[in-house]
C-alpha cells in the first residue's frame, strides 16, 4: 500500500482564491481529480497550467457537493479517496499518517479522518472511543476531510443524491454506523480548515446556505425520526421565523428579512417533501 492507491478528490464551486493553496498544501498524493460546479473554464485553463496532471472534469449543472463528490468517487481507480474541502490546508504530516493507518492490518475502516483543531472535535467530544496507534473511533466526522473505502463506500450507496449543501456526510455517516461499518480520526494526521470559504461569491452563498441548512434539517430528520414530531417541532419554528420577519419590517432590514425568508422556504419546501431546488444566482469572480 502507497500513495499511489490514493486519489485526493475536491469538489469546487467559484473556490479559485482559496483551492491553489489547498493544492499546494497536498505534497505525496499526486492522483488528483478536481469537479468544479461552476463550469469555470478559466479555473481548469488556470489548474492544466499549474498542474497538468490533474485532472479537471467542468460541470455544466451545479450538483452541490454530495453528488459532486459522487462524481468523483464513480471515475476514482484507486482503492481509496481522500476527500477534501477547497478551503483546507493539510499540516506537512496528514498524508504520512493517514498512510500509516491503511497499512494497519486490523484496522478496517469506512471512513477515516484527520483531526482538525476544533471543526470536527464535536466527533471526538460525542460517541467516542480511543484506540492504539492515535485513532478515535467515532460514529461521525465533518466532511471537509475524509478518506474513503471505495468499495465500501459503493456499497452503502454514496452521498445521497436528494441533498444539495449540509448534512451530506452526517448522513453517509449514519448508514455506515446501521450496517456497523468503522469510522476514525488519526490524531496526528493534522488539517487547518477556514470554514464557510470555500465558495467566494459572498451573499449569494449566504442566502443558498441559510435555505439548504433548513431543507437538509428537516429532510435529515424526516429520514431517521418519527415525522409527526419533526412537523410539529419545525412547524412551531417556522411560526418563529414568521413572527421574525414581522418584527423586521418596521426597520426595513431587507438582509435579515430576506435570510429569514429563505429559512422559512426551506423548511417549508422539505415538510411539504419539496426536492432541494434552490441554487445560488450565478455571479461573476
Amino acid at each position: 500500500m502507497d500513495y499511489k492507491d490514493i486519489t485526493v478528490g475536491i469538489v469546487t464551486y467559484k473556490s479559485k482564491k482559496v483551492l491553489f493553496n489547498c493544492l499546494k498544501s497536498i505534497k505525496k498524493i499526486k492522483k488528483i481529480i478536481i469537479f468544479d460546479n461552476s463550469n469555470d473554464i478559466d479555473l481548469k485553463r488556470d489548474i492544466k497550467f499549474f498542474n497538468p496532471n490533474i485532472k479537471f472534469v467542468l460541470s455544466k449543472k451545479n450538483l452541490g457537493y454530495g453528488n459532486g463528490n459522487n462524481k468523483i468517487i464513480n471515475i476514482c481507480k484507486t482503492k481509496y479517496l481522500f476527500i477534501l474541502n477547497p478551503d483546507t490546508i493539510l499540516h506537512k504530516n496528514c498524508e504520512k499518517e493517514l498512510l500509516k493507518t491503511i497499512k494497519l492490518k486490523d484496522i478496517n475502516f469506512s471512513i477515516l479522518s484527520p483531526i482538525s483543531k476544533d471543526k470536527n472535535f464535536g466527533a471526538i467530544r460525542k460517541n467516542k472511543k480511543f484506540l492504539k496507534n492515535n485513532l478515535i473511533q467515532t460514529n461521525y466526522v465533518k466532511g471537509f476531510a475524509m478518506l474513503f473505502d471505495i468499495k465500501r463506500i459503493k456499497k452503502i450507496g454514496m452521498f445521497d443524491k436528494n441533498i444539495f449543501l449540509y448534512l451530506e456526510e452526517i448522513d453517509l455517516c449514519k448508514r455506515l454506523i446501521l450496517k456497523k461499518h468503522k469510522i476514525f480520526i488519526n490524531n496526528k494526521a493534522k488539517i487547518f480548515h477556514k470554514g464557510a470559504k470555500s465558495s467566494d461569491i459572498g451573499f449569494e452563498f449566504e442566502k443558498c446556505r441559510n435555505w439548504h441548512w433548513m431543507w437538509s434539517k428537516v429532510y435529515y430528520e424526516k429520514k431517521y425520526s418519527n415525522n409527526l414530531i419533526v412537523y410539529f417541532k419545525y412547524i412551531a419554528l417556522m411560526i418563529l421565523i414568521l413572527i421574525k420577519i414581522i418584527l423586521l419590517l418596521p426597520i426595513n432590514n431587507s438582509k435579515k428579512i430576506n435570510l429569514n425568508y429563505l429559512r422559512l422556504s426551506g423548511l417549508f419546501n422539505a415538510l411539504i417533501g419539496k426536492s432541494s431546488w434552490y441554487r445560488p444566482v450565478k455571479v461573476n469572480n
